[in-house]
């Protein structure tokens, strides 16, 4: 693995990194927050987004894509993490179009992928069922019924859900509700007859909403890979969101460092600068090697995805689980660092804690990936 990038690569990240700071600050992210947007996010961005080819990054060429492969996309993914850019990036880059490209059949790949690289085409997956991150307990029955299937059941925390065009639903088709075999995906017009959609607020302003199937009829050709096979697709699905969301986070933190040493150069107490004070000294010395840690776990995760090795559900694991504790540990040194001021909204420092909150909760905590490791490597 190499841990450098190429010129090309290099190129991407100070592309992305001018768009994201000047479309979509944090300043936007705030907007959308305080005019509590229908959608979530901005819509024309999203579009300038894909004509730059963020959207169609994963995407092969033939279907429109730049297939710049996931060390592309996670370089774009760091830099949205820095100014916590809203978009569908996660929900219909990394979910959606990653689920139709590994189960979906041509004319799927050649309909789908081709809409989500000129940005199109929103999806989300429906995947959740509890409080709790636990991808192999889907209660969600989809009963044959003729060349048909009925689906009944509910999701919650459906990411970009109250605007998806369509929905990667998960549902089982066989066995008991906790059986890792007997279940499938399902392509779902959220437009059918049955489908309610609720739209929640998250504490970090990000986009998510429950959703209810109440006897929902889909035809057969809306199985995405084949029957009670569905979870074998959704493990490499969640393992690639699971890094994609890591690389997000590594902005998110690198961001936070930067912010907080700007605001110890700057604070002054007892007629000093506060940035002179060993004590501090010494805990921004620590959050500098642990976020240098973090980019090489980060850059290998999304390396190993590229190269498709076979121990990337434990690099996947890995890199959630060091985020997630390092984020939170950031955004916490942060947060104190800045002193009473940094609970207030005047400071950005907040947002980054919140959001810092709810992407360690995403696609399972770093309890859930040190168990799944562990079990990964026979423990």
């Amino acid at each position: 693995m190499a841990l450098v990038l190429t010129e090309e690569q290099q190129l991407l990240r100070d592309t992305a990194t001018q768009f994201f700071q000047e479309r979509l600050p944090v300043a936007n992210l705030r907007k959308l927050r305080d005019t509590r947007d229908a959608v979530g996010f901005d819509r024309d961005a999203w579009k300038e987004m894909a004509d730059l080819g963020f959207a169609g990054i994963m995407i092969s060429e033939k279907y429109g894509g730049t297939d710049f492969g996931p060390v592309g996309l996670g370089l774009v993914l760091e830099q949205a993490g820095r100014t916590l850019a809203a978009s569908p990036l996660v929900s219909t880059v990394l979910l959606g179009g990653s689920a139709v490209q590994l189960a979906g059949n041509a004319t799927q790949r050649q309909d789908i992928l081709s809409a989500i690289a000129a940005g199109d085409h929103l999806m989300a997956l429906a995947l959740e069922e509890g409080p709790h991150h636990n991808p192999t307990k889907i209660t969600t029955k989809a009963v044959a019924a003729g060349s048909s299937y009925r689906i009944t059941g509910s999701k919650t925390f459906v990411l970009d859900g109250h605007v998806a065009d369509q929905l990667v639903v998960v549902a089982r088709t066989s066995g008991d509700s906790t059986d890792r075999s007997g279940i499938t995906l399902f392509l779902v017009d959220p437009k059918t007859d049955g489908v309610k959609i609720t739209r929640t607020l998250m504490v970090d302003s990000r986009n998510a909403a429950n959703i209810e199937f109440d006897n929902v009829t889909v035809p057969g050709s809306a199985v995405l890979g084949s029957i009670d096979g569905g979870n074998d697709v959704l493990d490499q699905v969640l393992d690639i969101a699971r890094i994609g969301l890591s690389a997000e986070m590594l902005g998110l933190v690198q961001q936070t460092f930067d912010v907080t040493l700007a605001y110890l150069k700057e604070r002054k107490q007892f007629g000093k600068v506060i940035g002179s004070f060993q004590a501090l000294q010494h805990r921004m010395a620590v959050l500098f090697a642990e976020i240098e840690l973090c980019r090489s776990v980060v850059l290998d995760a999304l390396s190993a995805l590229e190269e498709r090795r076979n121990e990337v559900p434990q690099i996947a694991s890995l890199a959630k689980a060091r985020l997630s504790d390092i984020s939170t540990l950031m955004t916490n040194e942060g947060l104190q660092m800045h002193g009473g001021m940094g609970m207030t909204d005047q400071f950005d420092v907040g947002l980054y804690m919140k959001r810092a909150r709810v992407a360690a909760a995403s696609f399972g905590d770093s309890n859930f990936h040190r168990e799944r490791y562990a079990a990964l490597e026979g423990y």
